[in-house]
């Protein structure tokens, strides 16, 4: 079991020490936060700012706890991670603060970061984006997004690029997702184009929060 506790308090300092940004320090090394576990790529990545405790788990699982947070984001899957169906299960009981549990990748060629949303709280990723279009998969509905950050941290480093979203109306932390098919309606419905794929993991990620999670992944082809 891989643990990220003690990892977290003594990076941060690390980081704080560099002039790159906290995602281009983990790429340089500073901080380890990619990597196998049992059969599946995992990603990690925090900010520095508060206490997160992120554990591998046997095949596609991970427990996380995180307090007082900046921005987290982690979880298991695959890389590269082209487009397959999954299912996963577990525990995620952040209703009441400011967190989504998501399949979660990118592209790069372009760099594109996506979301495929199944539950989130306080803050809805859809807030002041105009819906592209709409998905049916597993018995839900899913709205499409497209939002741009600016100058932002990347898989590449600090740059400019365009995130995609499903976000699923009716919110569950169980289920199956087919991804070729949200890809292949971005692309009818939005005109949404995805690059070469990198990794792309089922991710919990909390924003100013605290809370917990328990969840396991697997591929389903």
């Amino acid at each position: 079991m891989v643990s990220f506790t003690t990892l977290v308090t003594a990076v941060a300092a690390a980081v704080s020490t560099v002039t790159a940004s906290p995602l281009e320090a983990l790429k340089r090394g500073i901080q380890p936060g990619t990597g196998y576990h049992d059969g599946y790529f995992y990603s990690y990545w925090t900010d520095g700012r508060g206490w997160v405790d992120f554990n591998n788990g046997p095949r596609g699982s991970y427990s996380v706890s995180w307090s007082n947070v900046n921005n987290w984001v982690g979880g298991k899957g695959w890389n590269p991670g082209p487009p397959r169906r999954i299912a996963y299960n577990g525990t995620w009981n952040n209703y009441n603060q400011n967190s989504y549990l998501a399949l979660y990748g990118w592209t790069t060629n372009p760099l594109v970061e996506y979301y495929i949303v199944e539950a989130f709280g306080t803050w809805n990723p859809s807030t002041g984006a105009s819906r592209l279009g709409t998905i049916e998969d597993d018995g839900g509905i899913y709205d499409i997004y497209r939002t741009r950050r600016v100058n932002q941290p990347s898989i590449i480093g600090t740059a400019t690029f365009d995130q995609y979203w499903s976000v699923r109306r009716q919110k569950r932390v169980g289920g199956n997702i087919d991804t070729g098919k949200h890809f292949n309606e971005w692309r009818r419905q939005g005109n949404l184009q995805l690059g070469q794929w990198n990794y792309m993991v089922m991710a919990t990620e909390g924003y100013q929060s605290s809370g917990s999670a328990n969840i396991e992944v697997r591929s389903l082809d």
